[in-house]
């Protein structure tokens, strides 16, 4: 294949990255994209205020509810004293405070999130953890929104 040069190969190259949607990089490794955690969690805020906390947590406990989870993408609701009040990949932390939980360098993570929710509306957060499609610790983001007295969130792994 010829390698085309100047002005023509940089139109090329501008038309192939318009075909591929911004946020997406990462799903084409199999992975959910930043968008697709900012439009779960929307999704999880909007379910909390019209049907309810109790019957959105059991749907973001029941890993068959497609609607919170999605390959590496599932939601997490913690209170905003640290206790988890729904969890997409591990039920058995699910009315434990995890406060004072750091990651493997150290970083108070959930502290550092309840934090930042009690002065941002919604906000990205980074730091590691376990990739439950790997099972390797990774460096992940989070998205969450503030929702009354609880933090909605859900994740990415880079």
């Amino acid at each position: 294949m010829k390698m085309r040069s100047g002005m023509a190969g940089a139109a090329l190259c501008a038309w192939m990255m318009s075909m591929v949607p911004m946020g997406l990089a990462h799903a084409a490794d199999g992975g959910a994209s930043k968008d697709d955690a900012i439009a779960m969690v929307k999704k999880g805020v909007s379910q909390i205020k019209a049907q309810g906390a109790d019957k959105t947590y059991a749907a973001i406990i029941d890993k068959e509810n497609k609607d919170f989870h999605d390959r590496d993408l599932y939601l997490v609701v913690y209170g905003l004293d640290g206790t988890v009040k729904a969890h997409g990949a591990n039920t058995k932390m699910v009315g434990k405070n995890l406060i004072d939980l750091k990651d493997i360098d150290g970083k108070p993570f959930v502290k550092e999130r309840v934090e930042m929710a009690q002065k941002q509306a919604s906000f990205w957060q980074d730091y590691k953890f376990t990739n439950p499609e790997t099972k390797k610790i990774e460096p992940k983001s989070m998205y969450c929104e503030r929702l009354e007295q609880t933090v909605v969130c859900g994740g990415i792994y880079k």
